[in-house]
């Protein structure tokens, strides 16, 4: 298997500047050079597990969520991403995104839905798409004030 520097150096560099912060800083915070992390950043060099975990730490993100798309298997897919999505959310607007998300899921299982690879969405009656937009809209109509 090989690993994507790459997509890693994305991923640090894309969670920085989500948390607002620099190159400069995050080397301040890890103890790292500014050198590095731009190399980091930019494939330019392999990032050894002790500094993986130092960035890791400082940007407050798991190892699984920075080497993501690089694991064959990642049950935490997602999760940094439905974390900061609920992050300002009221209990109420949680307990609502979360009973959509259920909903959903059941729906995907019991259809047995998946997500097309070929790209054709809106060709197919089955469309997954289609199905997820007509049950929003329903969704709303029903549970609107």
């Amino acid at each position: 298997m090989e690993i994507n520097y790459a997509l890693i150096g994305t991923h640090i560099r894309g969670t920085r500047k989500q948390k607002g912060l620099s190159a400069k800083e995050l080397a301040e915070i890890t103890n790292l050079s500014t050198v590095y992390i731009s190399y980091i950043e930019n494939a330019k060099r392999k990032p050894s597990l002790e500094s993986l975990i130092k960035i890791s730490n400082a940007l407050e993100i798991t190892l699984d969520e920075l080497l993501y798309g690089n694991l064959l298997y990642n049950p935490t897919e997602y999760q940094t991403d439905i974390d900061l999505l609920m992050a300002d959310c009221t209990s109420m607007e949680k307990r609502y995104i979360f009973e959509v998300l259920s909903a959903v899921k059941n729906i995907l299982r019991i259809n047995n839905w998946h997500l097309s690879t070929k790209h054709s969405y809106g060709t197919d009656d089955n469309d997954l798409y289609c199905h997820i937009n007509f049950f929003f809209i329903a969704f709303y109509i029903l549970h609107r004030k």
